[in-house]
């Protein structure tokens, strides 16, 4: 679903699916399981859908965690298991993505983290720069998990050799990233875009979380996948807004009204109005007679003109 949405002439209207924002949301369940926890800062009692959302508005992955750990420690993880087309290299996230282990790891892993923002020692850095290299290679080959590394990288790891280095690069890194921050306007609009967008997901998907928010049912394997179909039918409705949106704006060119692209952007896919939550749902999978219009045949004018009807 995800590779057929990037193909879409108007999800590149939205972003190129180079950048993306993670962030989590709290979903109620049964007190009496293995996942759920009573956290001060969700004010409930349940767990989190973590996800990861692309700046063209689709998600690309969601994990069902535990509210009390930090968001970030599972973004590595799922970035480097990524099998989709969509392989997004700059990554946004609230304060839970501003780990110091975390900004040193993906800095050796290749990804971009800047996060919404909130004295080196650079003998560390220098002293243990080959255990963090090889640190970085054994996740990179699939031989060490970073979840499993940054887990036990806490706050109560600090006579951890690899955690300080981790730590120290990750403030070289983070420092870097608020002098762009502070300096780069662009570059802050860009961050708040595509957080507010993975925020507007959760909305979108909790809309769709057909039986209410509770999760009824203490087997985690159950749980996650509660999370997955809840993103695939949300992904699911984005791509029909994304090929409704696709028409509109062909017919509106067919009968010579004028289409400006910068406009057509400004349409988001989390339309709600249109989609009918109650009733039969039914999965046909007979392919369509007619292929749906993927291609947007556009004039690149104003796409509400004036005197236009």
């Amino acid at each position: 679903m995800v590779n057929a949405f990037a193909k879409l002439d108007v999800a590149a209207m939205w972003g190129d699916g180079q950048t993306a924002a993670v962030d989590g949301s709290q979903i109620d369940t049964w007190e009496n399981n293995l996942l759920a926890e009573c956290h001060v800062r969700y004010g409930g009692f349940g767990a989190l859908a973590f996800r990861l959302v692309s700046d063209n508005y689709i998600a690309l992955f969601s994990h069902f965690i535990p509210c009390g750990v930090w968001e970030a420690v599972y973004l590595l993880d799922s970035l480097l298991s990524n099998i989709l087309d969509v392989k997004p290299e700059t990554i946004h996230a609230d304060t839970q993505g501003a780990s110091l282990p975390v900004f040193g790891m993906a800095a050796l892993l290749g990804f971009d983290l800047l996060p919404r923002i909130r004295n080196w020692q650079w003998d560390l850095l220098e002293r243990h720069w080959t255990d963090l290299l090889r640190t970085g290679i054994s996740i990179r080959e699939g031989r060490l998990s970073s979840v499993t590394l940054l887990r036990r990288l806490g706050n109560h790891s600090r006579r951890n050799r690899i955690y300080k280095a981790l730590r120290e690069l990750g403030r070289v890194i983070r420092t870097i990233t608020l002098l762009r921050y502070l300096s780069e306007p662009t570059l802050r609009e860009q961050i708040t875009m595509v957080t507010n967008r993975t925020e507007n997901f959760h909305k979108f998907a909790a809309h769709l979380m057909i039986g209410g928010q509770l999760i009824s049912h203490n087997d985690p394997d159950y749980q996650e996948r509660v999370v997955k179909f809840n993103e695939l039918v949300a992904n699911c409705a984005i791509y029909s807004t994304a090929l409704d949106i696709t028409d509109a704006a062909n017919a509106l060119a067919g009968d010579g009204h004028p289409v400006d692209l910068d406009d057509l952007a400004t349409i988001s896919p989390y339309i709600t109005r249109t989609i009918r939550r109650f009733g039969d749902w039914i999965v046909d999978l007979t392919p369509p007679e007619h292929a749906p219009a993927t291609a947007l045949d556009l004039e690149p004018r104003v796409l509400f003109a004036t005197g236009g009807t």
